[in-house]
């Protein structure tokens, strides 16, 4: 376009900043961010913080810091929970989370096509991804640092200052592992394979493109030295499930994965549809940058196990940001007019603006769930000596209840113990250190079922409310269980209920008459 052209409304900065911002609506009005394994983490933000000051933590938990690449908003916390308090200081950090992820998407496709195409827009909703949602905020805050990277690391060499850049990613690259493993790695993969097309677009074979990509790769190394530090030292983890295709089929799936399976699979089909119809298009058509990024990135996706350094889903967080990136691929050619940009354009700002719609809708409904359940902590003495069990079904509907982990939130506002804390040798600093709770002490025995599940470990609601021992706790939240015999519950004396929700007191430490179901 010449220069007397006008600027089309889509590279306005104005309209990209307020995208930017309009991505944080959907965690404005959430006390606690609606994410599945939040709470969870949250109950650790509370021990690290304050184990020192409240010794009832003490008693229950051990947590010491060490170096590993998981410790994003574990970091971040201390500075904002002094300033804002724990609870405002997470919801401020995960906010920020979306918000960079979409300002890094619409960097990235500046850098790469000169200005913000109109098929970028369609990107932003992967910024609310099925990882995120499920509560891996390290990860998902490393993507982001990951991707606002990225376009540095391309602006850096569109502009020649490649000096600068060496020297600048060196401490970049230790940050974001430090954050989260997962997105230095994928800061590699996208910064190699935009260098190798920079280097055979100066008229280098792909084997020299690759060696001078590889070279220009080295001040993104320094964090192996780390990874070297974190493995051969106390922390450790297993790493397995290799090639689960049936599991990686529905992770591509799950992309958008929030409340309504209509709603999140057509989002999905429409972009899916947008990526296909970009090939071999006479309009449109794809940035070999990025492209050669999309091709390594689904390579990536294809190697990796399920687990990975003691790290579960390891292959389903890299799916939807290899969703976006072919998608922010897509140029327009000089050939599409104008108006057809413009109602391109406006096509992908409905698209932006329905997601961010139903995600902020079904947000607010999350948090009138949480703030029904939370209110059982209103009768909750501080320290108290509690085990929580939350029902689930053995086949997850589409729509998660998101409750798995509310038992944290007991640890966080009334320093309770709660069983919900994960003991993950490799990803977790906090440990459980309470012998009275035999088995009942972790991370899963707070999920409870009606009948035994299919290759998991969990507890039928009957064999946990007649195996926990009594003596250990004096409290018992069971969150929207399961149907259970009522003679199981002799000895506990309710003092909340809601729905099926409640909390009881233990007035009696001897066994319950009723045993649980055969399993048979």
């Amino acid at each position: 376009m010449g220069d007397a052209a006008p600027r089309p409304f889509w590279t306005n900065p104005a309209i990209l900043a307020a995208l930017v911002i309009a991505s944080a609506v959907p965690l404005l009005w959430p006390d606690i961010p609606p994410l599945v394994d939040l709470p969870g983490h949250m109950g650790r933000y509370r021990v690290q913080l304050d184990i020192d000051q409240v010794p009832v933590l003490r008693h229950y938990y051990d947590f010491s810091w060490s170096l590993i690449g998981n410790l994003g908003v574990d970091l971040l916390i201390v500075p904002f929970a002094k300033l804002f308090g724990l609870e405002l200081g997470v919801k401020l950090i995960v906010i920020a989370i979306p918000a960079m992820t979409t300002a890094g998407f619409l960097w990235v496709a500046h850098e790469v096509h000169g200005r913000v195409p109109p098929t970028a827009l369609f990107a932003l909703p992967f910024a609310y991804n099925f990882p995120l949602i499920f509560g891996f905020v390290n990860f998902a805050l490393s993507m982001a640092f990951a991707f606002l990277a990225f376009a540095l690391w391309l602006r850096l060499g569109r502009l020649g200052r490649l000096k600068l850049r060496a020297a600048l990613f060196v401490p970049i690259s230790i940050a974001i592992w430090v954050a989260h493993t997962y997105g230095w790695g994928t800061l590699g993969v996208l910064a190699f394979s935009a260098e190798l097309v920079r280097q055979h677009d100066r008229g280098r074979t792909f084997l020299h493109a690759g060696l001078h990509a590889a070279i220009q790769c080295l001040s993104l190394s320094v964090p192996f030295l780390l990874m070297l530090l974190w493995r051969n030292g106390a922390v450790s983890g297993s790493t397995g499930d290799w090639f689960n295709w049936t599991a990686k089929f529905q992770w591509l799936v799950m992309a958008l994965r929030d409340r309504w399976q209509w709603f999140d699979l057509a989002a999905l089909a429409l972009v899916l549809l947008l990526i296909l119809g970009a090939i071999g298009n006479r309009q449109i058509g794809f940035s070999r940058n990025l492209a050669a990024s999309s091709l390594f990135l689904l390579l990536v996706f294809v190697l990796l196990p399920r687990i990975v350094f003691g790290s579960a889903y390891a292959d389903m967080r890299l799916v939807p940001y290899m969703m976006a990136v072919p998608v922010l691929a897509i140029r327009v050619r000089p050939a599409m007019s104008l108006r057809a940009q413009r109602a391109l354009a406006l096509a992908g700002l409905a698209f932006f603006v329905a997601r961010t719609a139903g995600t902020t809708i079904s947000f607010y409904l999350y948090d009138r769930d949480y703030d029904r359940e939370l209110a059982a902590l209103d009768h909750l003495p501080r320290g108290a000596r509690l085990v929580s069990f939350v029902g689930v079904p053995c086949i997850q509907p589409w729509t998660m209840s998101r409750r798995e982990h509310l038992p944290g939130l007991a640890l966080v506002r009334r320093e309770a113990f709660s069983n919900d804390q994960w003991s993950m040798a490799g990803a977790q600093l906090l440990m459980t250190d309470y012998p009275a709770g035999h088995g009942f002490s972790h991370d899963p025995t707070q999920i409870v079922t009606l009948n035994p599940c299919r290759g998991e470990i969990w507890r039928t609601v009957s064999e946990a409310l007649s195996e926990f021992p009594r003596d250990a706790f004096d409290y018992v939240w069971m969150i929207q269980p399961p149907p259970y015999d009522p003679r199981l519950a002799e000895g506990l004396r309710p003092i909340w209920r809601s729905g099926s929700s409640v909390l009881y007191r233990v007035v009696d430490r001897s066994p319950p008459l009723a045993g649980p179901k055969d399993r048979g």
